[in-house]
């Protein structure tokens, strides 16, 4: 599927598990997504339900508050992701905070959104990560760049030997890891969509990365991409 394609003929809605403590958010996400043609399969109140609730449910996209009681909606997505890889998941949280951000972009998580997100932001965001791409508010990819690129303590990466890589997939590896998507890399680089799928292709399988949200983190921790978008 193309990122950002319009419905087709064989376009089917993800499916959607919404995990939060509090009813009244639940409901409220509920009643967005449904009117927007997504549908909600279930809901949980805590990151255990979550997660009991995922491997019963299946659904293809989790929105997982952070903060919940018994068990964290970090320490939930990292169970859902590791007992369904094809699981996407979208962090929900009031607190913009830079830890936060990174553990769960570390853990495997594909989105990052601030609770105040428009409801068409919402609806669009579930469908983009359903795609396999990556989900980034601004404001929170400006302050991840500017301190894990720029000499904080890191974390092991997925895989540091970018030397498998062809200079254009680093090229692309580039301006994934500044958050770009597709059509924007086909623009920047003066290739086709389906050129630029094709590269991005065979940098995940390189360096074995699950997702976009993965290639991200790992151009921060190698220093690919630095603060002020130069190259490292």
């Amino acid at each position: 599927m193309t990122t950002g394609a319009a419905a087709g003929p064989s376009w089917s809605a993800p499916r959607v598990l919404i995990a939060d403590d509090q009813a009244l958010v639940r409901t409220g996400l509920r009643l967005i997504l449904t009117t927007r043609g997504i549908e909600v399969v279930g809901e949980a109140a805590d990151g255990g339900e979550a997660v009991s609730a995922a491997r019963r449910l299946k659904p293809d996209v989790v929105l997982m508050d952070i903060r919940m009681p018994h068990m964290d909606g970090l320490e939930a997505a990292r169970r859902v992701l590791e007992q369904d890889r094809d699981c996407r998941v979208i962090m929900l949280t009031t607190f913009d905070l830079d830890r936060y951000v990174y553990e769960a972009l570390s853990l495997g998580a594909s989105g990052f959104l601030l609770k105040d997100v428009t409801p068409q932001h919402l609806a669009a965001a579930v469908r983009l990560v359903d795609t396999g791409d990556a989900l980034l508010a601004p404001s929170i990819t400006r302050r991840l760049v500017e301190r894990f690129a720029g000499g904080a303590a890191r974390a092991p990466a997925v895989h540091r030997d970018l030397t498998a890589l062809t200079p254009r997939e680093r090229e692309v590896l580039t301006h994934l890891g500044r958050g770009l998507s597709n059509t924007e890399l086909a623009r920047e680089l003066g290739l086709s969509e389906a050129t630029v799928k094709t590269h991005v292709a065979h940098v995940f399988a390189k360096l074995a990365l699950r997702d976009r949200a993965q290639a991200v983190v790992l151009a921060y921790e190698t220093g690919l991409v630095a603060p002020g978008g130069s190259d490292g």
